[in-house]
């Protein structure tokens, strides 16, 4: 009898089960998703390294995906919590008839597996499919061969997210019977009656409390992009994220009688159609919500503020790696070593071989170690200068107060980079670079780093005049110039000195010998086993280095593209899957909470038609709220996430460019309106014939 009365009363709540349902479904099907990635890797042609990046990310999602299930728990039991209170009469009636609180808690559980059955079930079918695409995009993302692709199932996945999810059904199911254990007859049966308590706020008070949250905000604002620079992250960012936090609270304990006050003060509006209903409802509701308002409030400036930042550095890091990797292979090894020098902190004391390599060329290195150097084409190599009688604090000159003023973190005695100017060219040639000339007198200074360039641009504005080698040199610009000697992700050259070949650079000031060149080959399988003679420890050229103690640093265009196309997907993949969670928890609390508000208030919506109100302004009323409730809180994430996005953006200076953040907003509006949007005409359309029932 139970059986069937639990399937019945499904059946019959499933209006009411709606959301919640598509919450479960939506929640499985993403957590199996971004968790059957193991399986899709398999089928997936791609290179050792990448493997490895494939597999790191892997095991971050993992990790992630803890949270994620946490964050899923809490939302469930918060629905569940929802249709309990929305039964409250029906169950005080079913104790009226005699049945008992045991019963009546075998029902519910036996409703939650239903619905965790089939929630679970559809949820999986959807992931199942939809993971597909995941590898699709996958492979597209590490360019790999999509030859043998296969409709693919993951039982591990499937596997975790039954056991994820059945863990926190038990939790509901406790819940629930606890829940249950606590009503009383009288209250259940009464329960369409009471009303929340509500006290009407002192509205100078408010007033006060509102101008204190928009000054915390305002200082946290300006702490983290006005003074980013000054930010120790270990130990100045918590005040302004408590400041934040609190602010948020503040606006929102204050905005609604605030609101009110201003609009009732206004009487061609407030007493226009049903204005007055509309803004007293959303006055008791969010005098009543404030703690979940600003808690959804935080998780959509979380989830815009992820996912523009992360997809934007995505972005910049796929258009900025053709131009940072326009050759195969960089070399690059100390030269002029001295006896002993400090590393760390700790005194280092070469050994005579490697004191003697450093004298000596890198391909002369190279030969001496049995490489071929046929094997490669297109060979620049340079000497890069550097004096202690040049450094960072030396070029700022008299700006350097000011800038360390904006900049303290800097390491000022940092010796500049110095390049001959003919040095320079050849490499820029071979990059497809611009090349440059100087008079005799003349310097520039190559800089793409973003920061340092703006730095630098301050000094070079008026002129700059500096000593090197015993001369004197001034700027041939008022700004620094695009270029940059090693490859890299992106723009990380924070600054290289070019001077005329006649410059008095001698053999000892030489700090780097610098080796650029590509492979002599043109199959990517060759260029794959060139690959492997500078990265595999097992290449005779490695393991000859190593016998003999001498280090040559590098890199090639193939790490390089791998590791940035990893760090580029791993990003993207959990920026999106936590971007998506809180996106889906944010909207389902508040969807929630509006039904239960609709539910409550059907009484009301009855008075306004019996004193006149058609169903159109009845609907209309309904808009209004709704869209008032849902709107209040992403209005104030946006006004968040401008300010918390110029943050992510400064840390992740020369990974991240701001031209990409266009594109990437525009994707998290997309997904934010889909998601958002669809929980808004959802709950509108399902509050909508809540209203219109007897």
């Amino acid at each position: 009898m139970l059986f069937k009365l639990s399937f019945e009363n499904m059946k019959k709540s499933f209006k009411d089960y709606a959301i919640y349902f598509l919450t479960l479904v939506l929640g499985v099907a993403i957590f199996y998703m971004f968790n059957s990635l193991d399986s899709q890797q398999a089928m997936l042609e791609v290179s050792q390294s990448q493997r490895e990046i494939i597999r790191l990310m892997i095991e971050l999602i993992g990790m992630v995906s803890i949270f994620v299930a946490i964050i899923l728990g809490l939302l469930i039991l918060y629905a569940n919590n929802f249709l309990i209170n929305r039964r409250k009469k029906e169950f005080g009636i079913y104790m009226t008839l005699g049945m008992g609180r045991r019963q009546i808690s075998k029902i519910i559980l036996l409703e939650t597996i239903f619905v965790g059955i089939i929630s679970l079930g559809v949820g999986l079918i959807v992931g199942i499919f939809a993971s597909q695409f995941m590898s699709i995009l996958v492979a597209k993302l590490f360019e790999a061969d999509m030859s043998h692709f296969q409709f693919v199932f993951s039982k591990e996945a499937c596997i975790k997210t039954c056991i994820y999810f059945a863990i926190m059904y038990l939790v509901v199911i406790f819940f629930n019977t606890f829940t249950i254990s606590r009503y009383k007859l009288i209250n259940l049966l009464n329960a369409n009656k009471k009303n929340e308590k509500v006290k009407m706020k002192n509205p100078i008070l408010c007033i006060l409390l509102f101008v204190l949250a928009c000054v915390m905000l305002g200082w946290a604002y300006w702490k983290v992009t006005a003074q980013v620079n000054t930010i120790r992250i270990e130990e100045d960012l918590l005040l302004p994220i408590l400041m934040g936090i609190l602010g948020t609270i503040l606006i929102f304990w204050s905005l609604s009688a605030l609101v009110l006050r201003v609009v009732q003060s206004i009487q061609k509006i407030y007493l226009k159609g049903t204005n007055l209903f509309v803004l007293r409802q959303i006055h008791n509701k969010i005098n009543t919500t404030v703690l979940s308002m600003s808690v959804i409030c935080l998780m959509l400036f979380l989830t815009i503020s992820i996912l523009s930042s992360f997809l934007s550095l995505r972005n910049t890091m796929q258009r900025e790696l053709a131009e940072m990797t326009p050759v195969d292979l960089n070399l690059y090894k100390t030269a002029n070593l001295p006896e002993s020098y400090q590393r760390y902190g700790k005194e280092v004391f070469p050994t005579k071989e490697q004191i003697a390599d450093s004298k000596v060329t890198i391909q002369e290195t190279l030969q001496n170690n049995g490489f071929d150097l046929s094997l490669l084409k297109d060979v620049v190599e340079i000497p890069v200068y550097a004096t202690n009688n040049l450094t960072w604090k030396d070029f700022f000159g008299d700006h350097f107060e000011e800038v360390k003023a904006q900049y303290s973190m800097l390491q000022y005695d940092t010796a500049e980079q110095i390049v001959k100017i003919s040095d320079y060219n050849k490499i820029a040639r071979l990059y497809g670079l611009e090349e440059y000339t100087l008079e005799e007198n003349e310097y520039i200074v190559l800089c793409d780093f973003d920061n340092m360039k703006g730095l630098r641009n301050q000094v070079l504005a008026n002129g700059n005049s500096l000593m090197i080698a015993g001369k004197e040199y001034k700027s041939k610009y008022n700004e620094c110039k695009e270029g940059f000697i090693l490859m890299s992700t992106s723009h990380v050259n924070t600054g290289i000195i070019l001077v005329p070949d006649s410059c008095n650079l001698t053999d000892d000031m030489k700090e780097q010998m610098v080796l650029v060149a590509n492979y002599n080959v043109t199959a990517e399988e060759e260029k794959q086993k060139m690959e492997e003679i500078f990265s595999s420890e097992d290449s005779e050229l490695i393991q000859n280095l190593n016998e003999s103690g001498i280090e040559i640093d590098g890199m090639t265009k193939i790490s390089i593209v791998n590791a940035s196309v990893g760090i580029a997907t791993i990003v993207t993949f959990i920026a999106i899957y936590l971007g998506i969670i809180f996106l889906i928890a944010s909207s389902a609390i508040l969807a929630l909470k509006q039904l239960t508000e609709s539910s409550d208030n059907k009484q009301r919506y009855a008075i306004l038609r019996k004193i006149g109100c058609d169903e159109k302004m009845i609907n209309q009323a309904l808009f209004r709220q709704i869209g008032i409730f849902f709107g209040l809180p992403l209005i104030l994430a946006i006004i968040h996430s401008i300010f918390g996005i110029q943050f992510v953006m400064s840390m992740m200076t020369g990974l991240a460019n701001k031209k990409d953040l266009l594109p990437s907003i525009i994707g998290t509006v997309c997904i934010m309106g889909g998601i958002y949007g669809a929980y808004f005409l959802a709950t509108y359309l399902r509050s909508k014939s809540m209203i219109q029932e007897e």
